[in-house]
């Protein structure tokens, strides 16, 4: 079983293939959640599984649906060519 609660900011740079420096941005800017511990950030293992999309709400769902049916009904047949390439 996992017992991983926080990750660091090289643990999640590792696992999303961005940069640290990157992460260390996305921390600041508020778009990754994490606390400050002395001079060090953790991140929580749901807000990982949060990035990852693991966990989507209904609101999260909801707006990816119709973003999907929006980019099938523009591009419907060039997709349909695509996927017999």
């Amino acid at each position: 079983m996992d017992k991983i609660n926080f990750y660091s900011i090289p643990q999640i740079s590792s696992i999303l293939g961005l940069s640290r420096i990157a992460v260390y941005k996305k921390v600041k800017k508020g778009e990754i959640k994490a606390s400050r511990i002395g001079r060090n950030f953790a991140i929580a293992k749901n807000e990982l599984e949060n990035i990852l999309g693991h966990n989507l709400n209904s609101s999260q769902k909801t707006i990816i649906n119709e973003g999907v049916k929006k980019t099938v009904k523009e591009y419907g047949e060039v997709l349909k060519k695509l996927g017999n390439e």
